[in-house]
């Protein structure tokens, strides 16, 4: 378990030193927030410190730091390495700036802040990206709950419209319409930071059952640093997408506004910011540590794992729960794949109606103008959600996109970031070198993936997938990458040249 430990402790010395190394990069000070400046009651609340953490943590981390790690326990102890450096470097950053950059921005939602730094065309296409993406993440957070339900009342014995997945999902439903519209501490602020700490309980019990029953042992990196995975999928760029919530989200930047909104002080996006994403990179290693200790190791690949997923994420997470809580597991496994899904659904929905104010220029202090936008936002996710659940309409296929589209959100953000930071004359490269890394990583699997570009170049036969292409997919990815900071060079050299002018 050694590796483990010091991948954790790498977590958390990274939060103080390279952590508070992006903070003073930034330049936090003493102006005015938007939360003390534009407070509306509604948006703009100020909330504690304490709050304003577990909210952020609960609303960027949800399954994802959960599910996203089991899954990338798959390639072995090898995914701890992402998770810590990844955190650190990427996730952390990513995090930060784009709350502390829509704080600069009267608490903009991401898509506006994007565009002030990277040109109104970026603007329009993440603009129409994000709501997009948040009603998508909305709809699916609100359709699988609904299910998970229907199965926990079907198995203690309950019949008739309990077992029902529309007369859930309409409940459901109904509860996000009232979360979206009414005032961030009204629901949000007040019972959230309690499903956060169930959250973090919920890891903390993990790992405590791990270390306490002598059959788990976590694998040493030393002694397993190669793929693991059962069906040879290469690491690269495959697990740096699957695991996204436990390493860096795009995702993740749809949220920072909603907090950055709610903050008495800049001086405490060190902690609400980079220390929520470093508190999701902890969970995720744990819940991998998890994935890698409990299930067997055949011939070097962890099929025992891959077994247990078969049976989808609710019920690898009950299994993991159950196996080193036992009862107490099993309860804050309930807690956590029904409640932690809905409470990033309903934050999902929020941002959407925010992103459509910052665009559309509709102020939400009136109730009357957030109707405006809360009935057509929740309205198609409606009826997405209850076409799925009469099986009318099947948008699983487009979910399959989702890995891929949020971590390419999350390399928008952080180019963006970069040109912030050259426009104030700071030290951009702690974003730009990640930027970069990320648009390796996007395109790259955009190439190899079977749902994207890689049902033409790699080997199939009798349908099934033989072999990657990773001959051409990896020189394309770097090639792509450098590209990428060749014209952010190019762009900041012209910034230059035009100010000089």
């Amino acid at each position: 378990m050694i590796s483990f430990l010091l991948c954790l402790a790498l977590l958390i010395i990274g939060y103080f030193v390279y952590g508070k190394i992006v903070d003073n990069t930034f330049g936090p000070d003493d102006r005015e927030t938007p939360a003390v400046r534009i407070n509306d009651g509604v948006d703009y609340v100020v909330m504690p410190q304490w709050k304003l953490f577990l909210v952020q943590l609960l609303n960027i981390a949800g399954l994802g730091p959960i599910f996203g790690a089991l899954q990338g326990a798959l390639w072995g102890p090898v995914v701890f390495l992402w998770i810590t450096f990844g955190t650190i470097f990427a996730g952390g950053v990513h995090d930060y700036f784009s709350g502390m950059m829509s704080e600069r921005n009267d608490g903009a939602s991401i898509a506006e802040v994007t565009g002030r730094y990277l040109g109104p065309v970026m603007q329009n296409i993440m603009r129409v990206f994000s709501v997009v993406l948040l009603i998508m993440v909305g709809t699916v957070f609100a359709v699988g709950p609904a299910g998970l339900i229907v199965t926990l009342c079907s198995e203690n014995g309950l019949d008739g419209v309990m077992t029902q997945t529309l007369f859930w999902l309409i409940i459901i439903l109904v509860y996000y319409f009232i979360a979206t519209f009414i005032s961030i501490d009204a629901i949000i602020g007040k019972i959230y930071p309690v499903f956060g700490i169930c959250l973090i309980i919920m890891a903390v019990g993990v790992i405590f059952g791990i270390f306490t029953n002598p059959n788990y042992t976590i694998p040493e990196l030393w002694n397993n640093f190669h793929s693991m995975h059962p069906s040879g999928t290469p690491i690269w760029s495959f697990m740096f997408i699957t695991v996204a919530c436990g390493a860096i989200s795009g995702f993740h930047s749809t949220q920072s506004p909603l907090m950055a909104r709610c903050m008495k002080s800049e001086k405490q996006g060190h902690f609400v910011f980079y220390g929520a994403m470093v508190c999701e990179g902890v969970i995720a290693l744990i819940w991998a540590a998890a994935g890698c200790a409990l299930y067997n190791i055949t011939d070097g690949k962890m099929t025992g794992l891959a077994e247990v997923l078969k049976g989808g994420q609710s019920a690898a997470i009950y299994d993991v729960c159950k196996n080193t809580m036992g009862g107490i597991g099993i309860a804050l496994a309930m807690i956590g794949v029904v409640i932690c899904p809905i409470t990033s659904g309903d934050t999902a929905f929020r941002s959407a109606r925010l992103t459509l104010a910052d665009w559309l220029h509709i102020d939400q202090d009136s109730w009357v103008n957030r109707l405006k936008l809360c009935i057509p936002v929740l309205g198609v996710g409606a009826f997405l959600g209850i076409g799925n659940a009469l099986k009318l309409i099947d948008y699983t296929v487009i979910w399959r996109y989702f890995s891929w589209t949020n971590q390419t959100l999350a390399m928008i953000v952080l180019w963006a970031a970069s040109m912030y930071l050259f426009k104030e004359k700071k030290n951009y490269w702690i974003t730009a070198v990640p930027a970069t890394f990320m648009s390796a990583v996007s395109c790259t699997y955009f190439v190899l993936a079977p749902e994207c570009l890689g049902k033409m170049i790699n080997t199939y036969a009798d349908g099934k997938l033989v072999a990657y292409n990773t001959a051409v997919a990896y020189p394309v990815g770097i090639i792509f990458a450098i590209a990428m900071l060749a014209i952010f060079i190019y762009a900041t050299k012209k910034h230059t040249a035009s100010q000089k002018a």
